[in-house]
């Protein structure tokens, strides 16, 4: 976050984000390590954690790469119990990683389905897991899951990728639900276009696209306010939401003639 410098301006002493080797979850390290929270990086790559730990080298907050392959229960589930030997609990956690594999109907296998959404749906719920456990337990914590504005309704050549999303969005609404009455908070992220080397992998002209320093701003302003949904850029988002109550027929015609869905 922009001219953070303590952690007084912050809630958390400790953070845990998930994809935090490149992208959102990057900068995100990087905002809340600037501002003195000391975040433990997760990502596959164990190069770009240390990378990531490497710039921020006497920043005020630290970095600790976790390298941690989220589909891996076993892997997750040692890392919570270091956390619990050691009573180093994060007291926010971020739920970022995901992955991205846009293709058309003419493409589609189960197989390649499945591989998204056991990533981004599945290796969520096995962060979840040990993550609500504990929090509902000490009656404490703050978690926030990545979702996306993709979830909202279906887009072309995002069916694996929208149906992982909605997926999670379902998710959090109804934990929020179950949460109610406890002070685990629980906060869902769906950002617009935000440039990172997943969206990179689109095609098409991404309307409103932010850059994951300013996306990383976005999410700490959110995260450290009392609402459910944290999203940006509000503009975009807005007219997203309002295609939500349309019918199908005027939302298939209105998004295939903005996306020249169907030719070519």
């Amino acid at each position: 976050m922009k001219n953070n410098s303590s952690t007084s301006q912050l809630p958390w002493k400790r953070a845990w984000i998930t994809g935090a080797g490149r992208g959102i979850g990057a900068a995100l390290a990087h905002a809340l390590c600037m501002a003195g929270v000391d975040v433990y990086a997760s990502a596959r790559s164990e190069d770009q954690l240390e990378r990531l730990q490497s710039d921020l080298s006497g920043a005020p907050g630290a970095i600790y790469p976790c390298p941690l392959d989220i589909c891996d229960v076993e892997q997750v589930e040692n890392l919570a119990s270091d956390w619990n030997r050691e009573n180093s609990w994060p007291d926010l956690v971020v739920l970022n990683a995901g992955t991205h594999d846009p293709f058309p109907a003419s493409d589609f296998t189960a197989v390649r389905t499945m591989h998204l959404i056991n990533t981004n749906l599945g290796g969520t719920l096995n962060c979840l897991e040990p993550v609500l456990r504990h929090f509902i337990q000490q009656n404490n914590g703050h978690i926030a899951v990545m979702a996306s504005v993709a979830g909202y309704r279906g887009l072309p050549t995002a069916a694996a990728y929208g149906a992982s999303k909605a997926a999670l969005i379902n998710l959090c609404e109804a934990l929020h639900l179950d949460l109610k009455g406890t002070d685990v908070k629980l906060q869902m992220i769906c950002p617009g276009f935000v440039r990172t080397p997943l969206t990179d992998k689109n095609e098409f002209k991404m309307p409103a696209l932010m850059e994951p320093e300013d996306a990383a701003d976005r999410i700490i302003e959110g995260l450290t306010g009392t609402q459910f949904e944290i999203t940006f850029p509000k503009r975009f988002v807005y007219w997203l939401k309002l295609l939500r109550l349309l019918p199908y027929n005027w939302y298939f015609g209105l998004v295939a003639k903005a996306t020249g869905a169907g030719k070519g």
